[in-house]
């Protein structure tokens, strides 16, 4: 398309929607219809000499609509399903993620084009970024995370990260067929969710805590009332009762601020059958624990290289709430109010593609040797990189009898299974064997026979048990 023909129909356009009063962001079908009766126009009077033309008027209306109504050159990447991450190292080194592997491309923008758009973004979501507060994250529109780091904390140019939360799985069904984890250790977990366990969410950065978290959440009893607590809106649990609290930063004055130890204090306040938080880096390890240990179910990520590391991680944050908070507190407390880690991985293909899957799945024992928490194996990967149940056992075998299943004839020896046979057992008593029961049979250890109502329950969809 023309250059010169694009800025003037992008000039009329903002001035029809100064003129109507129109929320470019907020009314994306009002502004496509704007914009498309705004090329018509403008394309009859290019057709008698009144302006340029434009080369492509179809390409014309969606640049300027993400001019307008978008974030510019970088709306493409945003709408694009398979990019998971956009970032700025300077104005002409703008890089994108696409399934793990990164590339730099074509776009270049100027400084001043940088800090329009971080303004754009920053402008619904009511965070600041300046010289006093050269940090700022915050959630943009579309449900991105938006990181800005701006100098002199970066040497010269402003720092930008939009990191994308791709929704690639709403349940643990969704993680199986992504290869994530096998049926069985899926249907372990989803047994373990419904029982009430408490699961700790653990891997290095990119490596899909969220999204495990969020399939996690698919198997929460639809009955419960769940209240998440996050630094910036991640979360899209798969509940129905459901209020999201996010942290708020100081404001101007150095007040205002609510940080993720107070939501989660406040969260207690709401009546919670099941506590999420986001993810756990400082003190508010310390709250999550009294929260645990009061009896209500939760579920966080954090950061960390391997299960193990994550439980010894989890012992040491707390002691950051204040100098009175001991360890002879916190181990003790750790070991029982936590009950199973769930670690993540990434693992690059030989053709440079990144595959996020669950390492190991470890059950905490509750005892305590020599101020070490003991930790049992329930799956991990062995040499040829397959998940394979080991040797433990989960803790709390009563509150899954309580929930209708029986974990030992759910966790026995599948490895002879058939690979077509889903793992089936463990369902409720009186239902179908599993959340997959309708697409891959009972398997071993299901209490549901399968024959008459039971097997035509579990021949109706995967989710006919929700």
């Amino acid at each position: 398309m023309g250059e010169e023909g694009a800025r003037i129909l992008e000039h009329e356009v903002r001035e029809l929607v100064r003129r109507r009063g129109l929320d470019p962001i907020g009314d994306r079908e009002g502004l496509s219809t704007l914009v498309t009766d705004a090329v018509g126009d403008y394309a009859t009077r290019a057709s008698v000499g009144v302006v340029p033309p434009l080369e492509d008027p179809d390409a014309a209306a969606r640049a300027v609509t993400d001019a307008v109504g978008g974030f510019g050159p970088l709306q493409p990447y945003l709408d694009d399903p398979e990019i998971e991450e956009v970032w700025l190292n300077a104005p002409t080194h703008v890089y994108v993620a696409r399934r793990g592997v990164s590339e730099l491309t074509s776009t270049v923008l100027t400084d001043e084009q940088v800090r329009d758009l971080v303004e754009r973004m920053l402008k619904t979501s009511g965070r600041r970024l300046d010289l006093s507060s050269p940090f700022v994250d915050a959630r943009l529109p579309g449900g991105e995370r938006l990181h800005v780091v701006i100098p002199d904390i970066t040497r010269s140019a402003w720092a930008v990260n939009i990191r994308k939360h791709v929704v690639r799985a709403r349940s643990l069904a969704d993680m199986v067929r992504l290869g994530s984890l096998t049926a069985q250790a899926a249907t372990f977990l989803d047994a373990a969710v419904r029982s009430g366990l408490n699961v700790l969410v653990s891997g290095q950065t990119q490596a899909g805590k969220t999204t495990m978290l969020n399939a996690l959440a698919g198997s929460i009893p639809g009955s419960e009332r769940v209240i998440s607590a996050e630094e910036v809106w991640e979360l899209r649990l798969p509940v129905r009762d459901h209020v999201a609290l996010q942290t708020r930063p100081a404001n101007l004055e150095g007040s205002g601020e609510v940080p993720l130890r107070r939501l989660v204090k406040e969260a207690l306040r709401m009546r919670p059958d099941r506590l999420v938080i986001g993810e756990v880096r400082e003190a508010e390890a310390f709250d999550l624990l009294i929260a645990l240990n009061s009896g209500v179910p939760g579920m966080c990520t954090l950061h960390a290289n391997t299960a193990r590391e994550a439980v010894a991680k989890m012992t040491t944050l707390p002691l950051l709430a204040g100098e009175n908070v001991s360890d002879r507190f916190v181990v003790p407390t750790v070991a029982s109010a936590v009950d199973l880690v769930v670690h993540l991985g990434l693992t690059r293909a030989a053709d440079g593609v990144v595959r996020r899957q669950v390492r190991e799945i470890v059950a905490v024992t509750g005892r305590v040797e020599e101020g070490r928490i003991e930790t049992a194996g329930i799956f991990d990967r062995d040499a040829d990189g397959d998940l394979r149940r080991g040797d433990g056992m989960p803790p709390g075998e009563d509150r899954f009898e309580r929930a209708g299943f029986d974990v030992r004839a759910l966790l026995a020896d599948r490895r002879a299974m058939p690979p077509e046979a889903g793992p089936g057992t463990g369902a409720p008593r009186g239902s179908a064997a599993g959340p997959w029961a309708g697409a891959a049979g009972t398997g071993v250890g299901a209490r549901a026979a399968v024959g008459g109502r039971a097997g035509a329950r579990a021949a109706a969809s995967p989710w006919a048990t929700r």
